[in-house]
């Protein structure tokens, strides 16, 4: 029967030096919580069990959990520190979680040390289980060229061999010298854990009980106590404030880029390109600078975005292009063009080979296959189809002040400028509209509909409504002459409140 493997997952610590109303573990980095990380690291071991201990906002890191349970597929246990008496008592209370007859190996981790990753937690379970007795203790440590803050590895002369974990404040000058220092990240036999925990003791600096102490009792036992030195000393760095946080995120952000790079996306600038860790890049998309790819947004093979693009959530086609945008929860087909400066809110469907031009906003909106929406237009609450061309500074009309209506646009249709579309309203297929017209009724396939009266001009009523003006003086320049006498047409025009 295989080894069992349960993970503990610490996240109840207040979080103070992060002067923050949102719980620590809840700050987000690389488009997921810290939280968030964490428990993706443990569920790559494919453990039987998984524990968050929670404590300070307890109700709202718990909703998290839940939600995480959601998006990785597993049950997720919670357990509660109701006091923060150390994390010998949160990894006490996360065994409270577990069956009582669980049998195996406790992985112990943090919810603040958001690039551990599960490949690193495989690592240490190999090298926990590595021997023919396997260790009842196995402690991640790294070097730390400025071990502040940090526990202590102290270990034996004779064969180098950990004897103990020594906290800065209980530290004598001599251990305090000491950089090789403890991540905080354990392997536990289930059984030795349990029986440890129950000997822990309050006697020291912070009157707490540490969970580091468990180590010293496994050598006075006579139990095997391993280390796995991690090189990679970011993977179990730690954000205890924002300074921290922001560290860790580019950090991570590096990371992510350059692993795209070398699956065949070409950055164009490395340095202000920022990716999300769920983001998904085919082989060939070219990033230009200034570009922040978020959320679950995906990029299909060929397609360029940027520069100076932010896509959330947004799936683009192979071979489109995206310069200059704002988008989320949106896609762009293949082969279309989106930008610049085009604005699609959530909702928008761009066919494939569409355009989106210059100074366009879309909210759900889907818009078929080559049809076009060139500049200067709101498509909102509209169904467009194939090979049509919406006209300049056009307006979908969707919102009467009390409720939103839908407009829907056939194929091979031809709207002029400035056209509005007061929803809901039908366009019927290869149907035009002039330029300035309003909709308000349906328009039937074929046809042309204007809605404007035939263009009037009154002759000489600058002169007359408006003397002294420089409008007035140059049309005087231009050789028209002042008639205090209205034509008929002007009279008419008045009386229909035309001019006033």
């Amino acid at each position: 029967m295989p080894v069992q493997t349960a993970v503990v997952v610490l996240a109840a610590g207040a979080g103070t030096r992060m002067r923050s109303k949102t719980p620590k573990v809840l700050h987000t980095l690389g488009g997921r919580t810290m939280l968030a990380h964490s428990l993706h690291a443990a569920a790559e071991v494919d453990p039987t069990h998984v524990v968050t201990v929670v404590g300070h906002d307890k109700e709202r890191v718990g909703a998290a959990v839940s939600a995480l349970e959601t998006e990785l597929g597993r049950p997720i246990a919670v357990a509660v520190q109701e006091e923060q008496n150390g994390t010998g008592h949160a990894v006490e209370c996360g065994l409270s979680a577990l069956p009582a007859d669980f049998r195996g190996t406790v992985l112990v981790t943090a919810a603040d040390v958001p690039l551990l990753d599960g490949h690193t937690l495989h690592a240490l379970v190999d090298e926990h289980r590595s021997e023919p007795t396997p260790a009842a203790v196995t402690v991640l440590t790294f070097t730390a060229p400025e071990p502040t803050g940090y526990g202590r590895i102290v270990r034996l002369p004779h064969d180098g061999e950990i004897a103990e974990i020594v906290e800065e404040a209980d530290a004598t000058e001599e251990q305090a010298a000491i950089t090789e220092v403890n991540a905080g990240v354990y392997a536990f036999d289930a059984e030795f854990l349990r029986s440890a925990l129950g000997q822990l003791n309050a006697n020291n600096a912070q009157g707490e009980l540490y969970l580091t102490d468990v180590v010293k009792i496994a050598r006075e036992a006579g139990a095997p106590v391993f280390a796995a030195h991690l090189s990679d000393s970011a993977k179990v760095a730690g954000a205890n404030d924002r300074v921290q946080l922001s560290k860790l995120a580019a950090e991570l952000n590096r990371r992510t880029v350059e692993n795209w790079m070398r699956a065949g996306v070409t950055v164009v600038d490395p340095s202000t390109t920022w990716i999300d860790v769920g983001v998904t890049l085919a082989r060939d998309v070219t990033i230009h600078p200034g570009v922040q790819l978020l959320g679950t947004t995906a990029v299909g093979e060929d397609a360029v975005i940027g520069p100076d693009t932010t896509l959330t959530d947004v799936t683009v086609g192979e071979g489109a292009s995206v310069v200059r945008t704002h988008g989320s929860e949106s896609t762009i087909g293949a082969g279309a063009t989106v930008g610049p400066f085009s604005y699609l809110r959530p909702g928008t469907v761009l066919g494939a080979s569409g355009k989106l031009g210059a100074f366009v906003e879309t909210k759900n909106a889907d818009i078929g296959a080559h049809s076009k929406v060139p500049h200067l237009t709101y498509v909102g609450d509209a169904t467009i189809g194939e090979h049509s061309n919406i006209g300049a500074s056009s307006v979908f009309v969707n919102y009467d002040g009390v409720a939103k209506s839908r407009t829907v646009v056939g194929s091979h249709v031809r709207t002029g400028s400035d056209t509005m579309f007061v929803a809901p309203v039908q366009v019927g297929d290869g149907a035009y509209t002039g330029a300035g017209t309003v909709l308000r009724f349906d328009v039937p396939p074929g046809a042309l509909a204007v809605s404007g009266g035939k263009q009037r001009n009154i002759d000489g009523w600058v002169q007359r409504n408006r003397p002294g003006t420089a409008a007035a003086e140059a049309a005087a320049a231009a050789g028209l002459h002042h008639s205090s006498d209205l034509h008929e047409t002007e009279k008419q025009d008045l009386k229909d409140g035309i001019e006033q």
